[in-house]
Order: C-alpha cells, then sequence, then structure tokens
C-alpha cells in the first residue's frame, strides 16, 4: 500500500472514530451532552484534529443523519426484497422501520426530532431511496395504476405518522406495555392502513 493510501485509509479511521465517539457520548449522556470539546476528549484528540474532519457538531450530526439513512434504507431494501406481494413488503419494511427505531434508538432521533430538534437534512439520496421504495409498494396496492401524487403523498404520510407517533411514544414516554402488546399494536395500525390504501 502507498503511502498516499495509507494516509487516505488514516483519515477515514480517525473521521470513523470521531463519529462512533459522538454516538458513545450520546448513548451515555444524550444528545443535549454531545459537544466537539467531548468528543476530543473521548478519543484523546486535540479540538482542532475534529476540526479538520467536521466543521462544527453540525457537521458530525448531519454525518451521523447519512449514517442512519444508509441504515435503514439496507433494512428497508432486505425486508422488501424478502416478499412478493406490496402488501407484505409493506408490512416488512415498516416492521423494519420500528426495529431499526428501537436498535439504533439514537440516530432516530436524531434523524426524526424525537425528544430533540432533528437535524435538518436535504437532500439525503439515502432517505429519498428509503422513502421511494415505500411509496412504490403503496402504489402497486392501488386499485388506480395512475394515483394522483397528492393522494400516494398522502397515504405514505398516514403510514409514517402513525408508526413514527407508536415509535415516539415508547422512546420519549416509554411506554409500559410489554413487546407482545406493541408488536400487536404496530400489526394493527399496518394492516388498518393497508386496507384504507384504496378508500
Amino acid at each position: 500500500m502507498g503511502s498516499k493510501e495509507r494516509i487516505q485509509r488514516q483519515k477515514e479511521e480517525t473521521k470513523s472514530n470521531i463519529l462512533e465517539a459522538a454516538l458513545e457520548i450520546v448513548k451515555e449522556d444524550g444528545w443535549q451532552a454531545l459537544s466537539m470539546r467531548k468528543i476530543a476528549d473521548k478519543i484523546e484528540y486535540t479540538a482542532p484534529i475534529i476540526y479538520e474532519y467536521f466543521d462544527n457538531k453540525e457537521g458530525i450530526l448531519l454525518e451521523l443523519t447519512r449514517q442512519g439513512n444508509r441504515l435503514l434504507l439496507k433494512d428497508f431494501a432486505a425486508a422488501k426484497e424478502s416478499f412478493d406481494t406490496p402488501e407484505k413488503q409493506l408490512r416488512a419494511m415498516w416492521t423494519a422501520y420500528w426495529d431499526f427505531a428501537f436498535a439504533h434508538k439514537e440516530l432516530y432521533q436524531l434523524m426524526f426530532g424525537v425528544d430533540m430538534n432533528c437535524c435538518v437534512a436535504k437532500q439525503i439520496p439515502e432517505a429519498e431511496a428509503a422513502r421511494q421504495l415505500v411509496i412504490d409498494a403503496i402504489v402497486a396496492i392501488m386499485d388506480n395504476k395512475s394515483p394522483d401524487k397528492e393522494l400516494i403523498c398522502r397515504k405514505y404520510y398516514t403510514f409514517w405518522s402513525v408508526i413514527h407517533g407508536l415509535i415516539s411514544i415508547n422512546l420519549v414516554r416509554k411506554c409500559t406495555n410489554d413487546e407482545k402488546t406493541n408488536r400487536q399494536i404496530l400489526d394493527d395500525a399496518i394492516n388498518g392502513i393497508i386496507k384504507y390504501i384504496n378508500d
């Protein structure tokens, strides 16, 4: 490996270490505790080194938002590929969304502004691609083979609002329902919305 490649690899490792340290701080103390100084202390770098990779804390939040969206897109694609009917694909994708929220709680909070300000990240291709997978399945279920864009958008946001709301209740209020009850509520919501798609 040449020196150029080695330097690039070291830069990527340092950037990755910064992001991992940021997430560790958040897992331990919450998003409000995150600062450039704390990240530098955590990985035993000086603050100026952190600024070589990210202009400010918002740059770190944006990159973590991108990471989260990449993970969610991967989960959506795997869920959709596991089934051959759009109804089953929708169920699988929204179940994957639910699972992602609890497996990656801190990223979900950042991506969707749960109990904090979300990182507004315009034009994240992975976020749009994940959304499009769901929209494609919704359109495939619709009786109208050339549905109005506004109608499609409304159906998508009905799904998202209900499922995001259920997740938020559980993340913020620490809902006392057990996992089985929460899954049944999720299944009921998904099934109800699928029935509603052609209403």
